[in-house]
């Protein structure tokens, strides 16, 4: 009976063993832990470029965020706020201008092919005027950063408190892909409320609740 136990906690052990190896070793989450998910979206944006090199504020794209519970996806008609007039990198424009310049005629108008699909999205053509050929319809964006159903989580509460949205979405401004950086757990969240009721938010003191019910109720 004693060498049965004494068999049974070995393999335990050894069964532990493997699986904190894979643990720290290969990536390998609990169900529910999304962290490092990277999924490949519709378009290629870049927020290495637009939140990084021209220090778009996030709150101009994802303005959801000061005033609702989500922060959104921006509509294909705040990409065209600027997209109206940006439609391809400078490279590809300064080589149009240049054959165009060599070839004795006007420049095209360039617009690039992840641009394009903004424009596809929105049934415009390429000068970014209503195509009769072309239905509009919504860019199917991945959503990366999910909680679950029974969990209440408020963007506004957070941002007007003065949390930075790297806290949690990690510096996005150096990702050319987006990717959960965060576990997002219970504890995490859980631990981050601890530790801003001592060193508070920017400067400024919070109490951050740790009730169950703030966000199970």
């Amino acid at each position: 009976m004693g060498k049965k136990i004494t068999t049974y906690v070995l393999l335990l052990g050894i069964a532990l063993g493997v699986l904190g190896f894979f643990v720290a070793t290969a990536g390998f989450h609990l169900p529910g832990n999304n962290q490092d998910y990277e999924p490949t979206q519709p378009i290629a944006f870049s927020h290495r470029l637009h939140a990084g090199e021209l220090q778009i504020d996030c709150n101009y794209c994802h303005f959801g965020a000061e005033q609702s519970r989500h922060a959104g996806i921006p509509p294909a008609n705040v990409c065209m706020n600027c997209h109206k007039f940006v439609t391809a990198p400078l490279g590809a424009i300064q080589a149009e201008d240049k054959l165009a310049t060599k070839e004795n005629r006007p420049p095209k108008k360039v617009v690039s092919t992840e641009i394009a699909k903004i424009y596809d999205a929105l049934a415009l053509d390429s000068e970014g005027k209503p195509d009769p050929a072309k239905q509009p319809k919504p860019i199917e964006w991945v959503k990366i950063h999910n909680v679950p159903d029974f969990v209440y989580f408020d963007h506004r509460a957070h941002v007007n408190a003065g949390v930075d949205c790297q806290k949690c979405h990690g510096n996005v401004g150096t990702m050319e892909v987006v990717r959960q950086v965060e576990t997002l757990a219970m504890g995490w969240c859980v631990n981050c409320h601890r530790e801003v009721n001592k060193i508070g938010v920017n400067g400024k003191a919070v109490q951050a609740s740790q009730n169950c019910t703030t966000c199970h109720y």
